[in-house]
């Protein structure tokens, strides 16, 4: 199973959005400060995720939540 998910900065106003095989494991690999770009808006909760089959449709819907209208339909989702 692969997911696209979206986490919340629990201390600012801030979205990461990514994909991944292991969710909570990869939660864990942001909240230690393994991801050096998001490090100063730790710690981080999953706000929304989807699962997927197959790697190429969780990059493709985590692209999708990047663009305009991917933030408008998180915005009714969070």
């Amino acid at each position: 199973m692969f997911y696209a998910y979206v986490l919340k900065s629990e201390i600012a106003d801030y979205y990461y959005k990514g994909h991944c095989e292991n969710l909570e494991k990869r939660l864990k690999e942001h909240n230690s400060g393994m991801t050096r770009s998001n490090k100063p808006y730790l710690p981080f909760k999953i706000a929304y995720f989807e699962e997927f089959d197959n790697l190429r449709e969780a990059i493709l819907r985590e692209k999708y939540y990047k663009t305009s209208a991917g933030r408008r339909f998180l915005k009714t989702k969070l």
